[in-house]
C-alpha cells in the first residue's frame, strides 16, 4: 500500500487519485523539488546528512513521506550511537568484551539489514515503519 505525497493518507494498490485530497499521485510517483519522492526516501537513509538536508530545505521538508523517511533516518542513527557507546562501556570490563564480540556483530548487522529495508521500501513508494523508531518518526512527520 502506499501513501500520497500531499497529505499523507493512504492509497489503495492500482489508484491513480488520493482519496483525502485528490491529488493525482500516490508517494513514490510525485516530485518534490525536481527530486522524486521514492528518490528522496531512499536518499533520506545513505548518510543522515541527506535526511537533516530534506528537513531543513523548503519543498522537502512539506512532503510528509520524505519527512517520515529522514526522521526514521535520525532515529536508527541515535539509536546506533546509543547502542554503540553502550558497547563500549560493557566492553571495558574483563573477558565480557569476547562474549561481546558476536553480540555486537550481530546487531550491528541486523542495523544494516533495517536500513536496506527501509530504503528499499522508501523507493517502492511505501512506509515501512520500525517497530519504536517508526512511530516516533511518524509523530514528528505529521506535525
Amino acid at each position: 500500500m502506499a501513501y500520497c505525497s500531499a497529505c499523507g493518507a493512504q492509497v489503495a494498490d492500482g489508484m491513480t487519485m488520493c482519496a483525502g485530497c485528490s491529488a493525482k499521485a500516490g508517494a513514490g510517483q510525485g516530485a518534490t523539488g525536481g527530486l522524486a519522492d521514492n528518490v528522496a526516501g531512499l536518499l533520506a537513509y545513505v548518510t543522515i546528512i541527506p535526511a537533516i538536508v530534506f528537513l531543513v530545505m523548503e519543498p522537502y521538508n512539506k512532503n510528509r513521506f520524505i519527512r517520515f523517511h529522514s526522521f526514521q533516518c535520525l532515529f536508527i542513527a541515535v539509536a546506533g550511537f546509543v547502542i554503540g557507546i553502550a558497547f563500549m562501556i560493557i566492553g571495558m570490563i574483563p573477558f565480557v568484551n569476547l562474549l561481546l564480540i558476536p553480540i555486537s556483530l550481530v546487531v550491528w548487522i541486523g542495523f544494516l539489514v533495517a536500513v536496506i529495508v527501509c530504503m528499499l521500501k522508501a523507493y517502492q513508494g511505501q512506509k515501512f515503519k520500525l517497530p519504536i523508531i517508526g512511530d516516533m518518526a511518524e509523530k514528528q512527520a505529521n506535525m
